[in-house]
């Protein structure tokens, strides 16, 4: 078998098995790493650079997302990698009421875009926040993992039509109005569909379909989550739906 008919094979197995997509992203760390210590400009630092679980994130979601009519896939990660660092460098900006970010068009005399976020920054407030980034993603994988799901589960069960995302969204508001309800759904460990769906007026199926990544919204709306909801918003914000 040839090499890319090897790797879209690995890619296939990783859109069907968490486990396999788990295992081609430890043998691609390497890749990942690279990348975004190109989009950083210098090495990873894994116990500090958030960006790492961000480019991790970035990287599964291309091979979920790739198909050979995109070209050669580690150029399509390559570029969907860089797309989620900026979205994410922008939004780290954004919360810290800077000026607007300018991103550099690929000239490597120009000023990167972290060379920007770091110029003149307070470096302690910055490992600080990366450090409270890095345990609530912690804390958040783990309350997931009490319901049966796994971050891979989040991003496998996202909306792709606006449709959906707005219903989803509807669903969403109306457990945050109704404080009652997230209090049962984190006793009980069970998604309130028939509550949702009738006081958010939506469909009960569409919420069935997307029950994993309504779980993930819900708990992200509790126990002081505001890092993890950010992210989501910012994820869903940037998707091409």
């Amino acid at each position: 078998m040839r090499k890319d008919d090897m790797l879209v094979a690995l890619i296939n197995e990783a859109k069907e098995d968490v486990n396999a997509a788990d295992e081609m992203i430890r043998t691609y760390m390497p890749f990942i790493k690279n990348e975004t210590a190109k989009f950083l400009r210098r090495p990873v630092i894994e116990e500090n650079d958030c960006e790492l679980s961000i480019a991790m994130m970035a990287f599964y979601e291309a091979v979920q997302g790739y198909s050979q009519m995109r070209g050669a896939f580690f150029s399509y990660a390559s570029v969907h990698i860089k797309s989620r660092l900026i979205d994410y460098a922008r939004k780290e900006r954004k919360h810290k009421n800077l000026t607007p970010l300018e991103t550099a068009d690929g000239d490597e005399d120009e000023m990167s875009v972290t060379d920007k976020l770091t110029d003149g920054s307070d470096h302690a407030e910055e490992f600080s926040e990366r450090n409270a980034a890095r345990s609530e993603i912690e804390k958040f994988t783990k309350e997931l993992e009490e319901f049966g799901l796994s971050l891979s589960d989040v991003s496998d069960h996202c909306p792709q039509q606006q449709r959906t995302l707005e219903a989803c969204r509807k669903a969403l508001d109306y457990a945050k109005e109704n404080q009652e309800i997230l209090d049962e759904f984190l006793r009980t460990k069970r998604l309130p569909i028939a509550q949702l769906s009738l006081g958010g007026g939506v469909e009960r199926k569409t919420l069935e379909r997307h029950r994993k990544y309504m779980v993930a919204l819900l708990l992200a709306c509790t126990n002081g989550f505001e890092i993890i909801r950010g992210h989501i918003k910012l994820v869903l914000s940037s998707e091409k739906i």
